[in-house]
């Protein structure tokens, strides 16, 4: 039997591996993608009928869609040990050739962000991703000699969220797939929220209508709609209040949060272009400087959402904010906007 210090070492490192927990460890568990997972389970049991290790997967998309989870999901449907690194982390080539000559048989190799590789690294993996061998170059000059070393089979997994930025050659050799990660349904997110909560076991559920408003402003990403789960349920924890839709709503206001899923960097943006500059266009590098915000954080993070959601175009003359971001942020769209940009 525990003790009462043991039971909260234990919850003190439940606390700290939460975000593990709500990972997904079975395919039943993983809500949308649907494609994906049917492509997958045939590519799997293709692989595991020929007693092969699958072929190179690649998967990209924007951040928090799930593309670690597949990974993680992949080893464990084929009771493979996976060794997981990311892009800038192999720095040089006896790097990578120190992960690869430590694989096992049918490991799986788990590379994130694999856009940011080193390029010199990148050509060493060529040959290691096609025909399982190593060329390592000793020495310098007319005395360089060359070393080709047999690596065990092993199955490349990589993730991206920049799949403009690989080159077509490492990009050509994933062939097992190429999958692009979609944003989720409101019931997909409701879902996965749902699953969230029952995990974290609180003391009262979430009420319908408060499960719609966190879906609504978790970004169509499992990753946000978790983060909002978790802040929702610390501050009903600390008001001693039911998860209802009345507690989201404070709990995210809180935040900074609002009914869109903006936040605030996010109206910062939309109100700079549209107080400080008419609502547009206006470049990129000029609204990062007025902003004070980096602009890549813009262009990656910040922007695809508000496009998505019709709040702001980019053109070739620069970003312009639309009369639904007016509307939203309850500015006056001027009435001669259209005809002047025409």
């Amino acid at each position: 039997m525990s003790s009462p210090t043991q039971k909260k070492q234990e919850k003190r490192e439940d606390d700290i591996f939460l975000d593990s927990k709500l990972r997904p460890s079975k395919w039943a568990e993983y809500i949308g993608q649907k494609q994906i997972k049917d492509n997958l389970h045939i590519l799997l049991e293709a692989a595991r009928g020929r007693n092969q290790p699958p072929e190179h997967i690649l998967f990209y998309g924007p951040p928090g869609l799930g593309k670690t989870t597949l990974a993680h999901l992949i080893a464990h449907e084929t009771g493979r040990q996976m060794k997981v690194t990311s892009g800038p982390a192999i720095e040089k080539v006896g790097d990578l050739a120190s992960i690869l000559t430590n694989l096992s048989p049918g490991d799986i190799l788990f590379i994130d962000e694999i856009h940011r590789l080193n390029k010199m690294v990148e050509e060493i993996l060529y040959p290691a991703m096609e025909s399982g061998s190593l060329d390592i170059i000793i020495g310098k000059g007319p005395s360089a000699r060359t070393i080709q070393l047999d690596l065990p089979p092993f199955t490349l997994v990589a993730a991206t969220t920049r799949i403009a930025l690989l080159s077509s050659p490492l990009r050509s050799r994933f062939s097992g797939g190429v999958f692009r990660l979609e944003f989720y349904t409101d019931e997909e997110i409701k879902e996965i929220a749902r699953r969230s909560l029952s995990i974290l076991g609180t003391e009262h559920t979430l009420e319908d209508d408060a499960l719609e408003e966190i879906a609504r402003r978790s970004r169509f990403t499992p990753r946000t709609a978790n983060y909002l789960i978790k802040r929702v349920r610390d501050f009903a924890q600390v008001h001693k209040k039911s998860l209802s839709k009345k507690t989201v709503h404070e709990a995210l206001s809180l935040l900074g949060i609002d009914e869109l899923g903006l936040s605030s960097s996010d109206r910062k943006v939309l109100e700079t272009i549209i107080d400080k500059f008419d609502g547009g266009p206006v470049g990129l590098k000029t609204i990062a400087a007025a902003t004070a915000e980096e602009e890549a954080t813009i262009e990656e993070v910040t922007e695809p959402y508000l496009i998505q959601l019709g709040l702001l175009e980019r053109t070739a003359k620069g970003r312009v904010a639309t009369q639904k971001a007016y509307d939203h942020l309850g500015f006056d769209y001027p009435e001669n906007k259209d005809s002047n940009e025409c």
